[in-house]
């Protein structure tokens, strides 16, 4: 039996004997009764509020849980260790390797192609495949004027 249910039983039993509500008695029993009404009314409102506030807590966890799966693909499971760590080590092993530095690298649209180039006083260029079709560029950190051709290397 819910507590509005048990409230509207006591309502019932106070009816049905009759009381009279003139007396000191009566007027103080009926006030219980009155006051118990009102109380499971309001713990009745309680309880939907707290259901409706956790079905919409759920709905932003779940949303939140989407927005985490599409932050974090697949991709970078592999730069986690076992432990829910970052593990970084390896991508600067990565990035000590001496490469190329004319190798074009291909940022997702095709039609623009960056490519990098290190000056001598060690400052790393960007530039695409304009600049590199005019055959130099002028380094923004010593004004060295760096020339390269489009002549592929076997």
């Amino acid at each position: 039996m819910t507590i509005s249910e048990k409230s509207a039983y006591l309502k019932g039993l106070m009816d049905g004997l009759k009381l009279n509500t003139e007396s000191d008695e009566g007027k103080m029993i009926a006030a219980i009764v009155d006051l118990l009404g009102d109380m499971a009314k309001r713990v009745t409102d309680i309880e939907e509020t707290t259901i409706a506030i956790s079905d919409e807590l759920d709905e932003i966890e779940e949303d939140l849980d989407a927005i985490e799966d599409f932050i974090m693909d697949e991709d970078d499971e592999e730069d986690f260790d076992g432990f829910g760590d970052y593990d970084d080590e390896d991508d600067e092993d990565d990035w000590d390797d001496e490469e190329d530095y004319e190798e074009g690298f291909d940022f997702g649209d095709e039609d623009t192609t960056i490519y990098e180039v290190e000056c001598a006083c060690g400052n790393v260029i960007d530039f695409d495949e304009e600049t590199l079709e005019k055959g130099s560029i002028v380094c923004p950190n010593c004004g060295e004027t760096l020339e390269f051709s489009l002549e592929d290397e076997d």
